[in-house]
């Protein structure tokens, strides 16, 4: 199980760096996989490049977190940022996009984290 939990939450940390290096470096079609799309001419290049800087803090957070300080403070920290992937669909589902990017992609990921925080927690 500790293998498991380690590399779930390396994963994880991973994935969200990406995002958000995708988000700076490419608003637009990460605002379209998000689920929802930047208004015609880009959006506010300001607001996607929040996205994307607070994703890439969170993912390098997670895995500082797992580095430094261990499985515990990564297990807490997981838990507390499961709050953003609910938030997300949240947000797509009340801006327009599509249900099935909300629950298939945002709530799913809610549920992963949530079971990563979970699996740390018991290492």
């Amino acid at each position: 199980m500790t293998v498991t939990a380690y590399t779930l939450a390396v994963v994880l940390d991973l994935f969200v760096v990406f995002i958000g290096a995708r988000f700076l470096l490419q608003p637009a079609p990460a605002a379209a996989g998000y689920g929802v799309p930047a208004a015609r001419g880009g959006g506010d290049p300001a607001y996607l490049t929040i996205k994307g800087l607070r994703d890439l803090t969170f993912g390098l957070m997670g895995l500082a977190l797992l580095a430094f300080a261990g499985a515990r403070a990564e297990a807490w920290f997981m838990l507390l940022v499961t709050l953003v992937p609910l938030g997300d669909t949240l947000i797509v589902l009340r801006h327009g996009g599509a249900k099935a990017v909300a629950y298939g992609i945002h709530f799913a990921t809610a549920v992963v984290v949530l079971i990563g925080a979970v699996l740390l927690f018991f290492v």
